[in-house]
């Protein structure tokens, strides 16, 4: 197998680092992760993570609660899911730098583009929490962002469903699974597979965005090696 990709953004959701608990962290799920992350930076592939808070809160559904406050404690909830996967990727031998978008000097370095890129260019994974640093903005729109400013080459989102589809398959069992969408085909029909705005930012950079299971580890690598494991999302 070879490379397809050099340099990826993998973004991982919360949900996909609880397991079969449902919710915080298991870190067997979280080392099983990171082991096929562990093979394609020894076959020579930048790899930068940015991740989700789901598996501890979501700001959106925070009801009545101020919206900044609780979109605030979602980007604290993806500090420690970041924390979480550098420990994972360090028990598999990887140098690992966690950057986060709000300053916390004691548990995290401070989001420099420069430095970031500059550990992947050592061989470091960098891993991104606080999303953007912004409220009202998800962790797919710091994904794009992050992607964007890494330069690159691809976008891989790690979800719990093995692509895009026309309705939601685990609700429709006649729900049509998609090889390769346009974004413009995200936004027109408003599939639910990535925050619109991430959706905009990707399509105005032509960033290639491929969505696909993580239930199975190894589609990391079958991914960066340009295997067809999901959905690709490009302009066309």
């Amino acid at each position: 197998m070879s490379l397809k990709y050099k340099r990826v953004l993998l973004k991982l959701s919360g949900e996909s680092l609880s397991g079969s608990i449902g919710h915080g962290i298991d870190f067997d799920t979280v080392v099983k992760i990171c082991e096929p992350i562990k093979k394609i930076v020894d076959m020579g592939c930048e790899v930068a993570i940015v991740v989700g808070g789901g598996n501890f809160w979501r700001g959106r559904s925070s009801g009545s609660m101020d919206r900044t406050r609780a979109d605030h404690m979602g980007m604290l909830a993806t500090v420690i899911n970041a924390l979480g996967v550098a420990d994972g990727l360090e028990q598999v031998g990887l140098d690992v730098r966690v950057q986060t978008a709000i300053a916390m000097q004691e548990v995290a370095e401070p989001y420099i583009r420069n430095r970031a890129v500059r550990h992947l260019e050592k061989g470091r994974v960098v891993v991104f929490g606080c999303g953007t640093g912004n409220p009202f903005f998800s962790t797919d729109t710091g994904a794009a962002l992050r992607g964007a400013e890494i330069d690159a080459e691809v976008i891989l989102k790690a979800t719990m469903v093995d692509g895009v589809y026309d309705s939601d398959p685990k609700k429709n069992p006649n729900a049509k699974k998609y090889d390769q969408l346009t974004y413009m085909d995200i936004l027109n029909k408003n599939l639910q597979v990535m925050d619109m705005t991430a959706a905009s930012f990707c399509k105005d950079r032509g960033i290639p965005f491929l969505v696909f299971s993580i239930e199975d580890p190894e589609n990391i690598v079958r991914a960066v090696c340009g295997e067809n494991v999901g959905t690709v999302i490009t302009n066309g």
